[in-house]
């Protein structure tokens, strides 16, 4: 028996729609193996879920792990976030981006091959996912502006390491005044003066679909909440109190929102087991 992959609708699709090379959309996933876990959950991960279940999938074009060490994970504040509970949980978190313009159309694909790894037995469930939502690009602020490298180009260039840092608004419209304070003023100044950071991107999360796996929760604060991602060219340990420490109080002295995590990482070593050992 022969399988029917309707290839010839592929030319078809290939004619219509959004095929800019920006991204417009990212998926940011955090999750925690469970104990015992950690070396099986990495391979099956690497070997068959970052392949199978995100990157051949249609419109997401580029992709990277982060690791966490227990070392990376004692950096992390604030002590009761609304986001992680303990806030050292998630010692895993992919980036990946989405074509813009194609968020709908790949979110059709994702749902059906969830669907179909689940069926198959290709999913490890002995995982949390502790902060995984689709988000919708807002903004990128670069420290070296057209001198530096793209945002689109982050998940390839060999960055040291990440900075997540989570922030929750009062309401819809305090969000969209802490989005512009930002951009306008904060990162500029964060990022001037030889930060290690080359650039940030700025997400606001968008609600998964209600026919989602279901081990996988609701996003909270979509209309609250910011997402952003520092990406580093040194290790985030030789920076760490100098540039990121503070980032809490800045944001509280705006009066624009509570901080609800700041959490380092480095690249993982794909094709190892390279920091396994190292997370608990």
């Amino acid at each position: 028996m022969t399988d029917d992959t309707r290839s010839e609708a592929y030319a078809e699709l290939a004619a219509l729609g959004p095929y800019g090379p920006g991204f417009g959309h990212a998926l940011i996933t955090m999750v925690e193996p469970h104990p015992g876990h950690e070396y099986a959950y990495n391979r099956w991960y690497e070997d068959d879920h970052f392949i199978a279940g995100a990157m051949a999938m249609p419109w997401m074009y580029a992709g990277r792990r982060f690791v966490a060490t227990r070392e990376l994970q004692l950096l992390r504040y604030p002590e009761k976030s609304a986001v992680a509970q303990p806030v050292t949980a998630g010692c895993y978190i992919t980036v990946y981006w989405i074509t813009a313009g194609r968020y709908a159309d790949h979110m059709k694909w994702t749902v059906g091959i969830n669907k179909r790894l689940n069926r198959d037995a290709r999913v490890y469930h002995d995982r949390t996912h502790v902060f995984t939502a689709f988000q919708d690009h807002a903004v990128t602020v670069y420290r070296d502006g057209a001198a530096g490298p793209r945002d689109f180009h982050a998940l390839d260039h060999p960055y040291a390491g990440i900075v997540v840092q989570v922030i929750d608004a009062e309401s819809a419209g305090q969000r969209e005044e802490l989005l512009e304070w930002l951009r306008a003023r904060h990162l500029p100044k964060r990022l001037a003066g030889g930060s290690p950071a080359a650039m940030v991107t700025v997400f606001k999360p968008t609600p998964l679909p209600l026919d989602r796996m279901s081990y996988v929760k609701q996003v909270e604060g979509t209309d609250t909440r910011l997402t952003l991602l520092w990406f580093l060219q040194r290790d985030p340990r030789e920076v760490w109190e100098e540039h990121f420490a503070g980032l809490g109080e800045d944001v509280a002295a705006a009066g624009l929102g509570r901080v609800e995590l700041v959490a380092p990482f480095v690249p993982t070593v794909p094709g190892t087991d390279t920091y396994v050992d190292q997370l608990r």
